[in-house]
């Protein structure tokens, strides 16, 4: 499956961002989806993950109650609604398909990734 994400920017501290990606693919109700993030001199860290169907959902603390994460397997995409944002959360973000119907929060239980999106949060 290929990746494709979008919708990254520059927005001030408090705004709001909803981030795209479109996947290729007929299989794409069957993959656990997730978001990862990655700052500068830092590790790429989880930030959500959903189950295939949309049932099961799961947030980084730093995360929880500012983002949601949600899916259309109709139009083959997933989305990270960011809310409340804040210069933290400044990163290149990047979705992840994994060939389980629950991807988890490790960067090792996906299998395909997009090409990143970058959001910067100013102060």
């Amino acid at each position: 499956v290929q990746l494709q994400a979008s919708g990254g920017g520059l927005v001030q501290a408090g705004g709001s961002l909803r981030l795209s990606c479109a996947a290729s693919g007929r299989t794409f109700s069957s993959y656990g989806m997730g978001w990862f993030r990655q700052a500068p001199g830092k590790e790429r860290e989880f930030v959500a993950t959903i189950s295939w169907g949309g049932g099961t959902t799961y947030y980084a603390d730093s995360v929880k109650g500012r983002f949601t994460i949600s899916r259309d397997d109709a139009k083959n995409t997933v989305y990270l609604q960011m809310n409340s944002l804040k210069p933290e959360d400044t990163a290149v973000y990047y979705c992840a398909a994994s060939d389980r119907a629950y991807g988890g929060s490790a960067w090792s239980d996906y299998k395909y990734w997009g090409q990143g999106t970058q959001v910067t949060v100013s102060s």
